[in-house]
């Protein structure tokens, strides 16, 4: 743990780390409780976990420092050149699975590698991200969650923020469902494209920008009255996030081939999730209205920004 850069961004995700649950606690009215833990190849973290509070049926944020001496194969499948290099990964990832279902299940991540090899230059790089995932979804929810995107993104250049989202859209989508997961937002990856301090600056607007994003969207929905027909399609669409989780997420690949802590990794899931077999919505009805308008790519912040779908 010589390396200064690795020392700096890990400062700031433990300081996240703790904002972010000091906000959402606030909101819920209720506690995380931490377990820490360490991993036997090196390294380790801490698990903060919320559950059954007065907003969040199971919400966690956690930190974790793993490393060891070779990458695991999810962190070289796209960069087989990086096989074999020791490594320090660090990272703090969250997720929010609200009780009420019309406030939006959320997930965020920040995170920062470093592989090295003796005799050559480290090679480092920043990836993170944050998106929405409504069961009722509401219009002007959308728009903020994507303006406050745009924002994040506009120092870095006008170009970010529409490369970042439609990674977004592309990266969570349940292909064997031809189906987005929900509406999106931001996701990035192997970000070294500038310099350190650049690159840094923009990985912490980015996990700054989480909770103006999400938390105005739960003060407006969080006393919405629901019904036991709203709690079962929840839990339907709930069981979408397991598929990608388990499926597609890298993420999740990364955490469980590294040695990570198990109770961690899958601390995404939610409480409660059903499958039915063939199920499709009622023509007209609510629920058919997220599968018509939300659950597919669209350019928020354009065209159909003063649309009502």
């Amino acid at each position: 743990m010589s390396n200064p850069h690795l020392e700096d961004v890990k400062t700031y995700l433990l300081d996240l780390q703790d904002r972010l649950c000091a906000g959402l606690a606030a909101e819920d009215g209720g506690r995380f409780r931490e377990d820490a833990w360490e991993r036997e190849e090196g390294g380790g973290g801490r698990s903060r976990v919320i559950e059954n509070g007065g907003v969040f049926e199971k919400g966690g944020a956690n930190f974790s420092h793993v490393f060891g001496e070779r990458l695991p194969p999810s962190a070289t499948a796209a960069r087989p050149e990086l096989a074999g290099r020791s490594f320090h990964a660090v990272g703090v990832s969250w997720v929010l699975h609200p009780t009420n279902p019309h406030v939006p299940t959320s997930h965020g991540n920040v995170r920062f590698l470093i592989a090295e090899k003796p005799g050559t230059a480290p090679v480092w790089w920043f990836g993170g991200g944050f998106d929405l995932t409504p069961f009722y979804p509401v219009h002007e929810d959308v728009l903020h969650w994507h303006r406050v995107a745009r924002e994040a993104c506009r120092p870095f250049g006008d170009d970010v923020y529409p490369r970042y989202k439609a990674w977004c859209d592309d990266y969570f989508y349940l292909k064997h469902r031809d189906e987005t997961r929900g509406v999106g937002g931001l996701f990035f990856d192997d970000l070294n494209d500038w310099n350190f301090e650049q690159c840094f600056a923009f990985q912490r607007a980015v996990g700054d920008a989480f909770l103006d994003a999400y938390l105005p969207i739960v003060r407006r929905r969080r006393h919405d009255a629901w019904n036991d027909r709203e709690r079962d399609f929840q839990r339907y669409r709930r069981g979408r996030y397991v598929e990608f989780n388990l499926v597609w997420d890298r993420g999740t690949l990364f955490g469980l081939q590294s040695g990570g802590r198990t109770e961690s990794i899958l601390m995404s899931m939610p409480p409660q999730a059903n499958w039915a077999y063939d199920w499709h919505p009622e023509p007209g009805s609510p629920e058919a209205v997220l599968y018509r308008d939300y659950l597919r790519p669209r350019d928020w912040l354009g065209d159909i920004a003063e649309e009502r779908p």
